[in-house]
Order: structure tokens, then C-alpha cells, then sequence
């Protein structure tokens, strides 16, 4: 059974409520707990956090381009990518809930690291790295988790994703 469009946008809300208060809630603790300590190792060593301030994106990509770049792309660029994302989805609606579901998750972690742009000079706060033995991650927040999180459920769902228009249908 569909659950029905009020249920489907309060779930949605939800999330995208949910995701961006949980990172910004960690990341708040992160630079008012973490700052000036020495990185704090947990599970073995496996789990890092320590606070780092991140001016490039994922992996810090673009950290080195000059400061006027990096606004340019980090925040112009994303922010329209994400108000032109959340008019597609919106506007869309014949796309399965759980793609639905992942598309926010994604959003929502790409607002929130643009909210940490906006408020802190560009920077977005990361804190956590996992390891084990000498491969570890990169340096992350929760936002990160979402997006990450999204994209592979996305990536994962696309090759058997119909619109639900198509459904019932027999293909050729």
C-alpha cells in the first residue's frame, strides 16, 4: 500500500529536519568540545574524532583554490544545485518513495554542510575518521553520512528504477 502524499511530505520533512539537526547539533559540539584537544581515538584506534575545518569538499577537494573560487563553487554553485534539486523533487512526483527518500538524504546533508559554508568564512566542520590498520577514511560529519548514505542508495536503486507510471506494464 502507497502511503498517501501528507504522509509521504511529513516523512520527507522528517528526514530532511531530522539530518540537518543531528550534523549541526554534532558539529556544534565538535567545535565547542574538540577545539584545541588532541584528536581522541576510540574502538582501538579505529575511530578518530578530533575537529578539523574543512574549506575544500569531499576529501577536501578545491581546498587550495583561492578564496574566491572556492565561494564561487562551495557556495554559489552548490547553492543553486540545491534549490534546482529541491524544485525537481518537488515537483516530480513520479518517482518511487524510496528514491525519494535517498534524494532528500542527499539534500539535506549537501544544506547543512552549505549552512556550516555560510556561517563559518566557508568552512565546514568535520570530526570523525574511521580506520583499520592503515586505510582509514577521510576526515567527516553526519552530513557527509547522508550524502554518502543517498548517493549509494541512488546509485544502487537506478538500474531497476521505473516511474511508477510504468508499472504493471510488460517491457519489450
Amino acid at each position: 500500500m502507497k502511503p498517501s502524499r501528507l504522509l509521504r511530505i511529513l516523512l520527507l520533512a522528517g528526514i530532511v529536519v531530522s539530518t540537518i539537526g543531528c550534523d549541526q547539533a554534532t558539529k556544534h559540539m565538535a567545535r565547542t568540545h574538540l577545539t584545541g584537544l588532541r584528536p581522541l581515538f576510540f574502538v582501538g584506534g579505529s575511530v578518530r574524532i578530533a575537529l578539523a575545518q574543512n574549506h575544500g569538499g569531499f576529501l577536501s577537494l578545491g581546498s587550495s583554490l583561492p578564496a574566491g573560487a572556492r565561494t564561487i563553487l562551495f557556495l554559489m554553485v552548490v547553492g543553486v544545485g540545491l534549490l534546482l534539486a529541491a524544485a525537481y523533487l518537488v515537483r516530480t512526483s513520479n518517482l518511487r518513495f524510496a528514491t525519494q527518500l535517498c534524494a532528500w538524504c542527499v539534500w539535506a546533508g549537501g544544506l547543512s554542510n552549505l549552512v556550516d559554508r555560510i556561517l563559518y568564512e566557508g568552512r565546514v566542520t568535520d570530526f570523525l575518521v574511521l580506520g583499520l590498520g592503515p586505510l582509514h577514511t577521510g576526515v567527516f560529519n553526519v552530513a557527509d553520512v547522508a550524502i554518502t548514505a543517498g548517493a549509494i542508495c541512488l546509485i544502487l536503486s537506478a538500474s531497476g528504477q521505473r516511474p511508477d507510471s510504468l508499472r504493471g506494464q510488460t517491457q519489450p
